[in-house]
């Protein structure tokens, strides 16, 4: 007799893409949409705008995103700054969200950067695609 050991997805309720080019939001959020494993998505073009986002997550006027995809290269407010605002924001808000660096920069420093915060979960590069998904939910959200 064989044991087969089933592996449990997680549901991704809800996903928020942080990138000031609108265009890539809307690549992203078709790309999610498709995925079996995602429901929601939501999209803000700066830090400040998901800062504001996650105040009013708080204020419970907003969806709760289980996973963020944040792109580090963005004008105003990068996605470094927007960590380091982040980590102020009240831990009832931030407790169970993932953060995954989705970006464009071939920089050796920004990598190494990355592996210094405990905060960011992954780090990939653009474009997403329906296989890098996969490794999320296998890495990250399996039960």
């Amino acid at each position: 007799m064989y044991h087969c050991k089933m592996i449990m997805e997680r549901k991704i309720n809800t996903v928020l893409f942080i990138d000031d080019d609108r265009v890539t939001n809307f690549y992203n959020e078709r790309v999610v949409s498709k995925h079996q494993n995602f429901k929601n998505t939501i999209s803000v073009n700066s830090g400040k705008a998901a800062l504001e986002y996650l105040m009013e997550v708080e204020n419970d006027n907003a969806i709760k995103p289980d996973l963020i995809f944040l792109d580090i290269n963005m004008p105003a407010m990068n996605g470094w700054e927007f960590i380091e605002e982040y980590k102020k924001l009240n831990v009832d808000v931030t407790n169970g969200i993932k953060i995954i660096m989705l970006t464009t920069s071939s920089s050796s420093s920004d990598f190494e950067r990355y592996k210094k915060l405990k905060i960011v979960n992954d780090y990939i590069n653009k474009p997403l695609s329906f296989d890098l998904l996969e490794d999320i939910v296998k890495v990250h959200y399996q039960v």
